[in-house]
């Protein structure tokens, strides 16, 4: 069993995360291209990390967002949400709920990768 699986279940056992949260992120862990790669770090190593978002829609749209961790960190704590519009076109498939949990858990790499049918793709990366 390769270790961020062994890190995942470890979160699980302590009650960090939920098993479907453990699934999801085992899922994206399995889905990685051979160029992108998903790995735990410290969370002290996250803090200095950038979120980032990119959205290509098929109708020609293009979003690139790029946040600090630590900002977003501090807006979930005052707020509650990550400050994402998910009502722009190609984020309604995007569980932002999964990128928090991403987050609190010291979660790097490739966090999203959507590819619709319709042509829109969404990356969500923490690098």
């Amino acid at each position: 069993m390769n270790e961020e699986i062994s890190k995942i279940l470890k979160m699980v056992e302590d009650g960090k995360i939920t098993a479907d949260k453990a699934q999801e992120l085992i899922e994206a862990i399995g889905n990685k291209s051979t160029n992108t790669s998903v790995q735990l770090v410290e969370d002290d190593d996250i803090m200095n990390k950038m979120l980032k978002v990119r959205v290509n829609s098929h109708d020609g749209d293009v979003v690139n967002v790029n946040l600090p961790v630590k900002f977003i960190k501090t807006t979930l704590k005052a707020v509650g949400k990550i400050p994402l519009d998910t009502y722009a076109k190609g984020m309604e498939n995007v569980d932002l709920n999964l990128i928090a949990d991403a987050i609190d858990n010291g979660i790097s790499g490739k966090i999203v990768d959507v590819k619709a049918a319709n042509g829109d793709i969404v990356e969500v990366t923490i690098e």
